[in-house]
């Protein structure tokens, strides 16, 4: 396997709109439509997946493997957008290590760091 295709630095930024499927309202209940913080962990961890694709050896994939500082520092209501920037930080062997932060507009909704290791398919 070779990973020297993966640099620190490498970015990624995906633009998402909040889908009632992504809210802790699952009851209906008025005021509760905004996203969840395991929609956003998704959405995050789904961004750091697309940000690896282009650089990924071949007959390889990643899996996450720790999620460490996840701050869920706003609510986003449904039909508003979360930018989520992705920036390769670390790359130690097969691990590769991402900071991760959403914001919606100017305001910072939710920051992380975000471990996964590159596997052989089989």
């Amino acid at each position: 396997m070779t990973m020297e295709r993966f640099e620190a630095g490498q970015r990624f930024e995906q633009e998402i709109e909040v889908a009632p499927e992504h809210t802790t309202n699952r009851m209906g209940t008025p005021g509760a439509d905004v996203l969840s913080t395991p929609a956003l962990l998704g959405l995050m961890e789904g961004a750091c997946i697309q940000q690896s694709e282009p650089f990924m050896p071949a007959e390889h994939t990643t899996v996450g493997y720790a999620v460490d500082g996840l701050r869920h520092l706003a609510p986003t209501p449904t039909g508003n957008k979360v930018v989520i920037s992705v920036e390769l930080t670390e790359v130690d062997r097969n691990r590769l290590t991402y900071q991760i932060e959403a914001h919606e507009g100017d305001k910072r909704v939710a920051v992380a760091i975000h471990k996964r290791a590159v596997i052989p398919i089989q």
